[in-house]
């Protein structure tokens, strides 16, 4: 219906119109959890260059990346920008699968706690912020938690979903509120779909004449709007 909105109405409209994302794209969960420390403050493309040169020097490991120095690992991560704080973070995650007992088949974490604790236990982690905790979850654990980025919050906000003043935890659980408990399926494809509607269309000069949401969304009501007279 034209002007329906809610997170469920955004994932109908953006899975007719974009289709399948398979997202997030990786070897193996490692190699997400990798990318998730990464991806920080830095494009993709930058990840995947970073993410190449470490399988080129078969190092997708943890344990092949507490082997290598500090310095040669830093090199290998260049290409995804602030390289030397994201080694100190690589590592710290590696050691922290290490300490877990998992460093061997790392998607084994999933099978120790329930998610709050895994959550809290990855939040603890050196460098691993709330974001890059739940794109482990969800992407490399396979367990069914909403990430909210950059693209969700302007999004949401641009349909009328989301206040500009939300906490992440607070917009995680108003997206929440609306997805079948469980569904780690619809978790990322919706989180997937966000991030190409963002990229595409709804940057910070939005593309609304072409966005599939535009009878969806406030903002671009707003936009449309027609000009009032001014008078004398």
């Amino acid at each position: 219906m034209p002007g329906e909105r809610g997170w469920l109405v955004v994932f109908g409209v953006l899975e007719a119109a974009f289709g399948p994302q398979e997202w997030w794209p990786a070897q193996s969960p490692f190699e997400v959890m990798v990318g998730a420390i990464l991806t920080q403050n830095t494009a993709w493309r930058n990840v995947e260059k970073a993410i190449t040169n470490l399988r080129a020097a078969n190092a997708l490991s943890v344990a092949a990346i507490l082997t290598l120095s500090e310095n040669d690992l830093a090199e290998l991560l260049r290409p995804s920008g602030f390289y030397r704080i994201k080694t100190k973070r690589l590592l710290a995650l590696c050691r922290f699968l290490k300490a877990r007992g998992v460093d061997v088949v790392p998607e084994q974490l999933a099978r120790q706690a329930a998610v709050p604790a895994l959550r809290r236990d990855l939040l603890a982690v050196h460098g691993v912020g709330e974001e890059t905790a739940d794109s482990i979850l969800l992407y490399a654990l396979n367990l069914p938690v909403m990430v909210v980025d950059a693209y969700t919050r302007r999004i949401g906000g641009r349909l009328g979903l989301l206040e500009n003043h939300l906490s992440y935890t607070e917009v995680q659980a108003a997206i929440e509120a609306e997805l079948e408990p469980g569904d780690v399926a619809v978790r990322n494809a919706l989180h997937a779909l966000l991030v190409s509607l963002g990229k595409d269309y709804c940057r910070p000069r939005p593309r609304c004449d072409t966005c599939p949401l535009h009878t969806h969304c406030a903002y671009a009501a707003g936009q449309c709007r027609p000009r009032q007279p001014e008078h004398s």
